[in-house]
Order: structure tokens, then sequence, then C-alpha cells
């Protein structure tokens, strides 16, 4: 679901993720019809960042 929210509306990702003030940087540059490009790659690519931590998280908390 977050995937698809990051390709529609890419700064309301940041927020789901809990960086407000990235979602806050990146509707500014979404704004503009030349950022959207840019600020969907943005947040797909923090989703995956963020996708990445969680499963640390959870390797790590398990030991």
């Amino acid at each position: 679901m977050r995937l698809i929210i990051a390709l529609l509306l890419p700064w309301l990702t940041f927020f789901t993720i809990g960086r407000p003030i990235a979602g806050i940087i990146c509707l500014i540059l979404q704004i503009t019809l030349i950022g959207w490009i840019p600020a969907t790659i943005w947040a797909v690519y923090a989703l995956s960042q963020y996708k990445t931590d969680k499963k640390i998280e959870k390797a790590l908390g398990s030991r």
C-alpha cells in the first residue's frame, strides 16, 4: 500500500514512515511538474530503506 502512495503522493510516504521534514521538502519538490518524478524516485528509495531498516531491527531484536 505504501508503494502505491509513494507513486501517487510521494510526500505522504515520508509522513507514514516518520520523516515529516523530508515530507515537507518532498511536497515542495512535487508542486512543480518537473519535480514530480524526482520526488517519486526519492519516496520509493526512502520506502525501500525503511523496509530494510525494519528487517535489520527485527533480526537484531530476536537475538
